[in-house]
């Protein structure tokens, strides 16, 4: 019997919880109740975990010093050593958490290291007050709450562990364990969806695993516990169910990791709560305006929405996208709509250029090109005038997205499914078009569009019309300025020599292919110019450039 948990023993814990997990995986697996499920929630859970563990695994500070004093922590705030396990094994969960509930017991996870992490001694009052902390946080993390969920029996083992109020450590686990256990039973009587399926919620399964696993870890003995066994299913009544995680009139399952600053995570948890439901947005602790990982979870039906709104905050990765038509037998509602026969057929990209050596260029990737400063109609003619029934939007400047976005409604009214990946230049549209593939799902290619687009630093070069304070610094009329995505970094007199320097200052951050695209002004010999300065200052960077002819702009700078 453990008096206080220390951190040898949170490593148990997560080894001891994963193994239960994979021993139940199948069986909360089929507690997923509904033809078009939210994922497997066993293998999620297992998923999350076994990032939790490989987490600690690969922690190259587990030395016996660390362990014993905690002097190898990191951080604004000294960390006991329990608290830094727990802090390491909480963001493995963030980073590999998968599906509702994954995400919901990483915040849980995350609410125990919080609440923990400078005790210098976790005894049975110190638990109690984190699983409190771990409730409330996992609560937080969900736009909508749903009682009879893994949330109700979260929040009903920490109620039973503060009511006991003891510093026994053994007695507080074991009664946050059996009230968790008795609240999942009672799970089917808060969630009708439940009750129809005759079934517990499978995320509150999962948590009452890992308590049980925590009391075997505490006390050396595991509960002695059945699996549960609900109420028969009830008949449904003549109505369309309700999901346990949502409307069934969403057709997928969008779940990615986002490193953003927390005010633009509101402003896209914003979005996204208007795109669809079952919104999870949970992260790691940051400082306003320090860039965080988050774990971003929501049920859409237009995915390329949903990517450009995290492109929008910040640096989405690991897009995972799922659509639950292909695990149940039901069709969802939007994705039927865009399969009728007398819809359009196949996929096209609708592409917004400037220059007739662009357009040259997008078009011989496959595009059809939208010249100048397009309406919301010019967009919707060209969307529909490909005949296609799914098609992406690439803009290429900030102030046309917002008409992409409006033309994609529009073109939704006539049997047009569109998704608009958020280029701001006409360098990252030219990376998306290459990685497209008409052999992937629709929504993977979106996806697999948007991350090249993304991975594509944009540069450009212009002179100044007027006298203007910069983040460079103050600039005349004729100065040639070299803008990094959208923002001055050189001022120069000469246009080659600021050019060359604006080569430097993208390259200097990485960065294996350049890509120069030359504008109608550009002098003759500019593009030689560059390349020799690449070649002679970063030999091993590979260079292309083609006659762009956009007005303006003597060079468009690409760096992949």
């Amino acid at each position: 019997m453990l008096d206080t948990l220390d951190a040898a023993a949170v490593r148990r814990w997560c080894a001891g919880g994963l193994a239960a997990l994979k021993r139940h995986q199948a069986e909360i697996d089929e507690l997923n109740v509904y033809p078009v499920p939210d994922g497997d929630t066993g293998t999620n859970l297992v998923l999350t975990l076994t990032s939790a563990q490989q987490a600690l695994a690969l922690d190259l500070d587990n030395s016996p010093e660390a362990t014993q004093t905690g002097e190898q922590n990191t951080g604004p705030v000294p960390q006991s050593p329990h608290g830094r396990v727990l802090r390491l094994m909480a963001r493995g969960a963030l980073l590999g958490a998968r599906g509702n509930s994954g995400v919901i017991v990483s915040q849980i996870l995350r609410g125990l290291a919080d609440a923990l992490a400078t005790s210098t001694a976790v005894r049975g009052r110190d638990l109690a007050r984190a699983l409190g902390t771990a409730s409330t946080a996992a609560y937080a993390a969900v736009a909508v709450p749903v009682e009879g969920t893994v949330l109700t029996v979260a929040a009903a083992a920490a109620q039973a562990a503060v009511r006991l109020d003891s510093d026994d450590l053994g007695e507080v686990t074991r009664a946050a364990a059996d009230a968790a256990a008795d609240a999942l039973a009672r799970t089917p009587e808060q969630l009708p969806a439940l009750a129809r399926a005759g079934v517990v919620d499978a995320g509150g399964r999962g948590l009452c695993l890992l308590l049980d696993a925590l009391v075997e870890v505490v006390t050396g003995a595991a509960p002695s516990r059945a699996a549960p066994t609900p109420p028969p299913p009830v008949p449904a009544p003549p109505v369309t169910a309700v999901r346990e995680t949502g409307a069934e009139t969403y057709a997928y399952e969008v779940q990615f990791l986002l490193d953003a600053e927390p005010a633009a995570v509101e402003r896209m948890r914003a979005v996204l709560a208007g795109l669809g439901d079952s919104l999870v947005v949970v992260g790691d602790d940051a400082a306003p305006g320090a860039v965080t990982t988050w774990n971003v979870h929501v049920h859409v039906n237009d995915v390329g929405a949903t990517v450009e709104a995290g492109v929008a905050a910040g640096r989405p990765y690991h897009i995972t996208v799922v659509r639950f038509a292909d695990q149940g037998s039901g069709v969802p509602v939007g994705e039927a709509a865009v399969a009728e026969p007398s819809r359009p057929q196949g996929r096209a990209a609708v592409v917004v250029a400037h220059g007739a050596g662009l357009a040259e260029l997008l078009t011989a990737e496959g595009a059809t090109v939208v010249r100048g400063n397009p309406s919301t109609l010019d967009l919707l003619s060209a969307i529909r005038s490909t005949g296609a029934a799914k098609v992406v939007v690439l803009p290429n400047d900030p102030n046309t997205q917002a008409v992409a976005n409006a033309a994609a409604k529009e073109a939704y009214g006539h049997g047009v499914r569109v998704s608009v990946v958020p280029t701001r230049s006409p360098v990252q549209a030219l990376a998306a078009l290459a990685v497209r593939d008409p052999g992937r799902r629709f929504e993977d290619d979106v996806i697999a569009m948007a991350e090249a687009a993304g991975a594509c630093r944009y540069g450009e070069v212009c002179y100044a019309t007027r006298e203007a304070l910069t983040v460079a610094g103050r600039c005349q009329p004729g100065d040639v300025l070299a803008l990094v995505e959208g923002e001055v970094h050189l001022i120069g007199s000469e246009l080659v020599p600021t050019c060359a320097g604006l080569l430097d200052r993208m390259l200097g951050g990485g960065g294996e292919l350049v890509t120069l695209l030359l504008g109608a002004d550009a002098p003759a010999g500019l593009a030689d110019s560059v390349r020799a300065h690449v070649s002679r200052r970063w030999p091993f960077v590979e260079v292309h450039d083609y006659p762009g002819g956009q007005p303006f702009y003597p060079l468009l700078v690409g760096i992949e």
